[in-house]
């Protein structure tokens, strides 16, 4: 989609510092990080959100996930922890509607989810 940040920053139209990537996923750090660590991780086919995962496409959880466990041991919070979330729909904080997990590490984050 020609007007989505993330498409635009998959498609390299839009700079960003890429953390990882493979044929499935891009992941680059978030401008506006929440943690030392905070890293977004987009498929790159253009997904809204969780809502519009079908048969056809939820495969890509499993692509999301495996490549967030490769960019935690890369950045060495493997072993301490780390999190993984996902906002879905305005309520939920989602404010660019492509699906994306944010990469959360690097101090302690606590129990506290919110």
């Amino acid at each position: 989609m020609s007007d989505c940040i993330f498409c635009r920053i998959i498609n390299k139209e839009i700079p960003s510092t890429i953390v990882y990537e493979d044929e499935k996923v891009l992941a680059f750090n978030d401008i506006q990080p929440v943690a030392p660590i905070h890293v977004l991780i987009v498929p790159k086919q253009h997904i809204g959100s969780v809502r519009e995962l079908d048969s056809a496409n939820s495969s890509v959880v499993a692509d999301i996930h495996l490549a967030a466990n490769k960019i935690a041991e890369k950045l060495g919070i493997s072993e301490k922890g780390f999190r993984l979330i996902n906002n879905c729909g305005p309520d939920a904080g989602q404010t660019v509607p492509h699906l994306h997990y944010h990469l959360l590490g690097g101090t302690n984050l606590g129990p506290k989810i919110i």
